[in-house]
């Protein structure tokens, strides 16, 4: 009971291709080709520091809807 022999492969192959039909294997195999890349990019940038960023300045007034009070100098 170990790996797949050759027969068994080809029973397998048969049955996709009697449940997808022969026009739609190229698909599959390009959508999966795709699919297996797309991890391996997000993966391979998970795994590289992210750059970081300098702190936003946030405006008071249009988070909170309230002015700061505003100081007056006399000279």
């Amino acid at each position: 009971m170990g790996s797949f022999s050759t027969s068994h492969w080809l029973i397998v192959l048969a049955i996709v291709v009697l449940l997808f039909g022969a026009k739609k294997i190229p698909d599959l195999a390009k959508g999966l080709g795709q699919g297996i890349r797309n991890f391996k990019k997000e993966m391979k940038e998970e795994d590289t520091p992210a750059t970081p960023e300098a702190p936003k300045q946030v405006d008071t007034v249009a988070t909170t809807g309230v002015e700061a009070p505003k100081t007056h100098t006399q000279a």
